[in-house]
């Protein structure tokens, strides 16, 4: 397993770190989820990506009790907070109130002191970004995070709250973006002030919700037990799935993976770490043996061909929009 800085910081981490949304507590039963984890490890992964609102909290305790008797300092936490937790007015947001009491809920679930990494996962339009900044300031100085991170917000709100943290004696390290090679939202105006700043990119869904990993078929129904069939979640791929000439277009990208010995998840998740924007990449799994598959990525170096090829035959079903990164509107 190849290491990262995250940033320009001097946290080094995983450059595949092992997420949870979705599974833990929701899509897996927590025996099948621990053994993800216990393969995770096993492959040389330490770097572990949840958040508050996962499964209500279920994915933070399940990835507490799965990580529990681990050596915590050769562990890399990150949790988020942001999203509903509860139907009263303040158990949301990014006010001083509940990122106080997020954070010590948080630390509770997973059982730790502290998370090496803290992340607002998205931003507030009701909450000054001040206010914000100040909350996250106070926890890093209570000692209950290490460095703070954002998750899908815009290069100017990135750059925004950089200024704040650096007044704070604070580290904004990182952003955490869904990226893939059919999601490329954040090339032309995040990436480029992120790097400014020195932020690293902890991105999510790399596989593009398993689409890149070619299991789904033009013309045919999604294979049973996929995300894609699944009553509850499948929902968040139908767009995707429908797109007029995107599953052709990924089944094109076989014989790429053939010729470089990569099954096509692997060529999907070497694709995304071929960026040096790029701290980590999140991988998932409903199995053990999707982590086995998915660490033999690590460490592998397309070459220009290959990677200008992907982007050849992708380039017209791809997302590039920086406008898609957008925030909830305010409730007001």
């Amino acid at each position: 397993m190849e290491n990262r800085h995250l940033g320009r910081s001097g946290l080094v981490i995983t450059e595949l770190a092992y997420g949870n949304w979705i599974t833990h507590g929701g899509q897996v039963e927590e025996d099948s989820a621990v053994a993800c984890v216990n393969a995770a490890l096993d492959e040389g992964i330490t770097t572990f990506d949840t958040a508050d609102v996962y499964a209500r909290g279920a994915a933070e305790e399940v990835l507490g009790r799965a990580l529990k008797g681990q050596r915590r300092d050769g562990l890399e936490i990150f949790t988020k907070v942001y999203w509903p937790m509860g139907e009263g007015k303040n158990d949301r947001g990014l006010s001083r109130k509940h990122i106080m009491a997020s954070i010590d809920d948080s630390l509770r679930r997973l059982q730790t002191d502290y998370v090496d990494l803290y992340q607002a996962h998205r931003f507030d339009h009701d909450a000054p970004l001040e206010e914000t900044m100040q909350a996250f300031a106070d926890i890093v100085h209570a000692g209950k995070a290490h460095y703070i991170g954002v998750s899908e917000w815009t290069a100017d709100q990135i750059r925004r709250a950089h200024s704040l943290a650096r007044d704070l004696n604070i580290q904004l390290v990182s952003n955490q973006p869904q990226y893939s090679a059919l999601w490329r939202v954040i090339e032309d105006e995040v990436i480029p002030a992120s790097m400014e700043l020195g932020m690293g990119q902890i991105v999510w869904s790399p596989l593009a919700q398993g689409v890149l990993t070619g299991k789904y078929k033009p013309g045919q129904e999604p294979p049973a037990g996929t995300r894609g069939s699944h009553e509850r979640y499948g929902g968040f791929m139908k767009n995707t799935l429908e797109k007029p000439g995107l599953l052709e277009a990924v089944q094109e990208l076989e014989p790429i993976a053939a010729d470089h010995g990569l099954s096509m998840a692997q060529l999907a998740l070497a694709w995304v770490l071929h960026n040096p924007a790029i701290s980590a990449a999140i991988i998932g799994a409903t199995r053990p043996e999707q982590v086995k598959d998915n660490v033999k990525a690590s460490g592998v170096k397309l070459d220009r061909d290959a990677y200008e090829k992907i982007n050849e035959i992708l380039d017209p079903v791809s997302q590039k929009d920086p406008n898609l990164t957008v925030s909830p509107k305010p409730r007001a």
